[in-house]
């Protein structure tokens, strides 16, 4: 009988460990695996707050699970809200089905941590999932609509008050957001940006509890220069409706208190029978075993395992952590089957990365490497790429860039606006009909030796390599070099007149200077074998000829306009090592690389023929999306 194994919760734990499972036990009949989540999709929880302060759509950080795992086939994917555990009877009972069981792992996370604080369920917000954030996000758009029909000044300035409790990571990165998107929100409702005021709250003596104080001062102070006020040592007591008041008897008048203040284990766990540690997290040991629960496991934000390397501190509950633990389940229920040696956890965290808006962050790397500013951002989305690299999903990782670097609004990137892809495509159609005009008539001369040209189909090599040149020409060579020395002072008159010039532009009178007068040697290897006689070479030219009529027309057409021009590119680069490319035509490769930003799509076929290959391959290579999953539910 095939063994089951059931895995609740598709973060990153759930995520780490059944990719793990799913390329384990690809091949194997005996095991089946089942991923079940309330959710279609993976939420990117390390960016919520970019959603919550309008930098990205919410799409932008919904990853779907269909995508993610279409490369491991044995992961059967379920879409379903878990309610129980039978562990007489091994079952996991949900609303819509129940699941059979050899081996259960729960990854199903954390959520916020009011601390039973007065008023934070009722008049706070949180930030521990995608409709947490979606809400976050209505919540502010449609204050700043009615306070730009507020006459009361006061009660205006309360309502563009935004308040944050909490100073940890996701406080911190939220309230960055917060005071990047004030200038929009003031633009767009016509509002006084000098009445909005954005606040963050910590009732510890400071800030960013995981990294050092220099990061610490750093994070601080940047706050301070974009106008957050930072109240340190004096946490909240009471959240109301339109204000919260705080331990000091201080009131900050707002409608907008966002609680990020501290993180438990999802209390949809409570009755699972497992025993709870703090903030109801579920007790593992090193194996990541369910205390008292046979083939039972836990990872992620859920877990609580002491670590004895680290002063025996409970593991954090950290992205790193997370897939840590998820990786430990895994390779220990691999280790159940097969029968082999069990894997102890060992958490290694390699640094801490923190943004404040979109420009400003601190990172500590490896416990020693310090950096803030643009390289702390240009390594936190390093760090998210890798994520996606790790997961082998080259779909997301392009979506990632897109989103992040592209499809931005007010410069909210590293960058500015600088790579924001907003302009107008339409500027670009004068430039490809004329670049592609200009390949096509180099083509018709080189194949019918039209316009003036001279045809390349002949049976005379033009490429001015030696080995391709007849052994007669070699012969001739040392034979004449007497005659050219002795006339040697007309040859010195001549070469004068027709020296080479650089020059990125023709002048009349001038002979253009070739980019490189003789071929590297390490592409001369290449070149012979590429072209080793020459027949070999009379077949080249002339399917060059062919390829330069296909290339003009294609860019006139509109048609593959990225792959055409970067094939116009690879074509220069390859002409001018041969030492048959000008400087004075360098200006293909601008072109080709300017081309490649959408230009197919105006006027041209590109406009149809690209979103139905996206769609045809999309499907192919990470499947059909869908709201509901349901595999081999019977």
């Amino acid at each position: 009988m095939a063994k089951e194994i059931v895995i609740v919760g598709a973060g990153y734990a759930g995520i780490a460990a059944a990719r793990q499972l799913g390329k384990t036990f690809k091949k194997d009949e005996s095991v089946n695996i089942t991923l079940i989540d309330k959710h279609s999709y993976h939420t990117y929880m390390t960016e919520l707050h970019e959603v919550a302060g309008g930098r990205v759509e919410p799409d932008a950080i919904k990853y779907d699970l269909r995508r993610i795992f279409k490369k491991y086939p044995k992961v059967d994917l379920v879409t379903d809200k878990v309610t129980s555990i039978n562990y007489d009877t091994k079952e996991v009972v949900a609303v819509q089905h129940t699941y059979k069981y050899d081996y259960l792992l729960l990854a199903m996370g954390g959520e916020a941590n009011t601390f039973g604080i007065e008023g934070v369920k009722e008049n706070g917000f949180t930030l521990w999932s995608m409709e947490a954030a979606e809400r976050v996000r209505a919540h502010i758009i449609n204050t700043c609509y009615l306070a730009s029909r507020e006459h009361d000044e006061a009660k205006r300035r309360a309502m563009l008050s935004f308040l944050v409790c909490g100073a940890g990571f996701t406080g911190v990165e939220m309230v960055g957001e917060l005071v990047e998107w004030v200038s929009r929100l003031a633009h767009e409702y016509k509002l006084n940006k000098d009445e909005f005021s954005v606040h963050l709250v910590e009732a510890a003596p400071k800030i960013l509890a995981m990294v050092t104080e220099k990061e610490q001062t750093k994070a601080l102070k940047y706050m301070e220069k974009v106008g957050i006020n930072v109240s340190l040592g004096d946490g909240i007591v009471k959240v109301a409706k339109d204000h919260v008041e705080l331990a000091s008897g201080k009131i900050i008048p707002t409608y907008t208190t966002i609680w990020t203040a501290g993180v438990q284990a999802n209390t949809e766990t409570a009755e699972f029978g497992i025993e709870k540690a703090r903030a109801g997290r579920l007790v593992a040991n090193e194996y990541m075993e369910a205390k008292g629960r046979e083939n039972v496991y836990i990872a992620g934000d859920l877990v609580y395992y002491e670590e004895p390397d680290k002063n025996n501190l409970p593991a954090p509950q950290i992205v790193q952590a997370a897939e840590q633990t998820g990786h430990t389940a895994a390779k220990n229920i691999i280790a159940a089957i097969n029968g082999s040696e069990k894997h102890a956890f060992k958490g290694k965290y390699d640094g801490f990365m923190v943004s404040i808006g979109s420009h400003y962050g601190v990172a500590l790397l490896f416990d020693k490497y310090h950096l803030s500013g643009f390289f702390a951002m240009l390594m936190k989305h390093i760090v998210n790429l890798k994520y996606f690299f790790d997961i082998r999903s080259l779909f997301y990782m392009v979506a990632y860039t897109q989103h992040e670097f592209f499809d931005i609004k007010d410069k909210r990137n590293i960058f500015g606006g600088f790579l924001a892809t907003k302009g107008n495509n339409l500027w670009t159609l004068p430039l490809r009909i004329f670049y592609g005009a200009m390949w096509l008539i180099e083509g018709l001369k080189k194949t019918f030796g039209w316009f003036g040209g001279s045809t390349w189909f002949k049976d005379t090599v033009v490429f001015p390599f030696e080995w391709l040149q007849p052994a007669d020409v070699t012969s001739a060579a040392s034979g004449a070099e007497e005659a050219v020395s002795a006339a040697s002072g007309a040859a010195d008159t001549v070469a004068e007149a027709a020296q080479s010039v650089f020059s990125l532009n023709y002048v009349y009178g001038e002979e253009p200077m070739l980019v490189l007068d003789k071929m590297p040697n390490w592409f001369a290897s290449i070149m012979k074998f590429m072209m080793p006689n020459v027949e070999v070479a009379l077949f080249m030219q002339r399917f060059m000829s062919i390829m330069e009529i296909l290339i003009g027309l294609a860019l006139i057409a509109g048609v593959f306009t990225w792959l055409v021009s970067a094939a116009t590119v690879v074509l220069v680069c390859m002409f001018s090592l041969s030492g048959m490319f000008v400087w004075v035509n360098v200006w293909f490769v601008p072109v080709a690389i300017a081309l490649m930003n959408g230009s197919g799509r105006v006027f041209g076929l590109d406009y149809w023929i690209m979103p139905w290959l996206g769609k045809l391959f999309d499907r192919w290579l990470y499947g059909k999306p869908n709201h509901i999953y349901s595999d081999n539910i019977k």
